[in-house]
């Protein structure tokens, strides 16, 4: 597949330019892993030598489709070797190959893995077409739309997750996985005794690989501000710049794959899941702030004596209008679901209110803070960034098309007459089969696909339930199995 890339058209002179530097900063190492992420947003990865890493920047590579039709658990859930791969589409026939395209742009040399460089790849047909399931393409997608307004997405991300120790020595039998059948996570321990809310001597405790963490986030350059423990046993917080929205996506799968490696070099264990199988583990969250940009001017920004602007208004009110509809993409597993609480820090319906962490939408604004925003509280940490991040877009620009006004705020939003959010990944699954917007914005392509990928994943949660007698009220085995290690 000589000169891939030039031959689709499939980068800007600035790109090729950008290329050529990457071929020349990479000189020295022994491998580069090409990355991409898969539909959950977990990067998948093959290493290259130094030779063959430069042969693709050029040329691309083949990678089979596979990490794209099956589940998380890597079972089966499209019959790829059947005409037309289970999809109705023939180019899905047989589980071909696609040609991934490193971009350039996201080139990195990882500092926990001497020799070792990391790059980002976009997913296509061998024919040049983009792949219809690539979830980064779809930001890209709602990004042009912004664009052609002379508008960006800004995004602040503002992670929690689970930090324990590794105290088993090596997997046995139990923790081995099967197409379909994710085994049992290995044993870790509690990191710090929790429930100590930002506690300086339970932070120290974790303090050794938080250090390791920070300087490998500041050689990675993706724009770290903090580290903190929350509220659970090991929980901790991570925050970052805000930055422009393929940005922000493409550090966050980064961010969860260095964070997992680090960890694990250490003798530690970092979990994204939403809330693992462990005594008084506390669920975490992904809160996702978010502007729209015109420049270098905030158009969230309001005037004395508003809250928002009036582009912010009419985004927060597509926001809003599409809330239940766009759940499953920030919380899309059966676990995140724990979350939507009363008064539990996660919001159970669709309001929002100034400054207010109980409403799914918290503004955080003033006329005189150009940062000012909207703060979507919906997200699990395991959600795919973006896919998160494209639905806000793909929501707020409806709001500001249609040029619709958000309801009133709610002081008390746990107790506000309002729509209630998705109770399960079922409720969510039905919410976006019905939603006009996304199956329009994603492409009914994508939407009927994600949605059969989804519902295999409840299907296998709900035959353990029934096999196992286990009613779901609680956080049960199947999660613990299927999420605790896989993010």
């Amino acid at each position: 597949m000589k000169d891939f890339a030039k031959r689709h058209g499939l980068r800007t002179e600035e790109q090729e330019r950008r290329a050529a530097e990457v071929a020349r900063e990479a000189a020295g190492l022994q491998m580069v892993r090409i990355a991409w992420a898969d539909p959950h947003g977990a990067a998948r990865a093959k290493s290259l030598s130094l030779s063959s890493f430069r042969d693709a920047l050029a040329d691309g590579y083949d990678i089979n489709v596979a990490t794209s039709t099956l589940d998380a658990s890597g079972g089966r859930v499209f019959t790829s070797f059947v005409p037309g791969g289970g999809m109705d589409l023939d180019e899905m026939t047989g589980s071909p190959n696609l040609v991934v395209v490193p971009d350039p742009d996201t080139f990195r040399i990882l500092p926990w893995a001497p020799g070792v460089g990391w790059i980002l790849c976009d997913e296509y047909f061998r024919d040049g077409r983009p792949f219809h399931f690539s979830s980064r393409r779809l930001l890209r997608r709602q990004l042009r739309r912004l664009a052609e307004r002379g508008l960006k997405h800004v995004v602040g991300l503002e992670v929690e997750w689970y930090l324990a120790e590794a105290v088993q020595e090596r997997l046995s039998a139990e923790n081995v996985n099967l197409p379909g059948k994710r085994g049992v996570p290995i044993e870790t321990a509690p990191a710090e005794p929790g429930y100590s809310y930002h506690s300086e001597t339970n932070l120290d405790l974790m303090q050794p690989v938080l250090t390791e963490l920070a300087r490998a986030y500041e050689a990675l350059d993706l724009g770290f501000r903090s580290l903190e423990n929350e509220y659970g046993p090991g929980q901790v917080e991570t925050t970052f710049e805000a930055t422009e929205a393929l940005r922000a996506a493409d550090n966050y799968v980064l961010f969860r794959t260095a964070t997992r490696q680090v960890c694990r070099r250490h003798g530690r264990f970092a979990t994204f899941m939403c809330q693992p199988r462990l005594a008084s583990h506390f669920p975490s969250g992904w809160h996702l702030h978010q502007s729209i940009a015109e420049g270098e001017k905030n158009r969230f920004t309001p005037a004395a004596g508003e809250v928002l602007s009036a582009t912010g208004r009419a985004f927060l009110a597509g926001l809003l209008e599409h809330a239940v509809s766009a759940t499953v993409f920030a919380s899309p597993t059966v676990n995140g679901y724990r979350r939507f609480r009363p008064n539990s820090l996660a919001p159970d319906r669709v309001a929002w209110a100034c400054d207010h962490r109980g409403a799914l939408m918290r503004v955080i604004s003033d006329p005189a803070d150009p940062a000012s925003r909207v703060e979507n509280r919906a997200g699990e940490p395991a959600a795919n960034p973006y896919l998160f991040v494209a639905s806000q877009i793909a929501a707020g620009l409806d709001g500001m098309e249609r040029n619709l006004a958000p309801q009133p705020p709610d002081d008390a939003p746990y107790e506000a007459d309002r729509p209630r959010l998705p109770a399960t990944l079922g409720d969510a699954l039905e919410a976006l089969e019905a939603s006009a917007l996304f199956r329009e914005a994603f492409g009914a392509t994508f939407l009927d696909y994600y949605l059969r990928l989804k519902r295999a994943e409840l299907d296998r949660f709900r035959r353990w339930c029934e096999d196992s007698g286990d009613d779901g009220g609680d956080v049960t085995r199947w999660e613990h199995n299927e999420y605790y290690d896989f993010f």
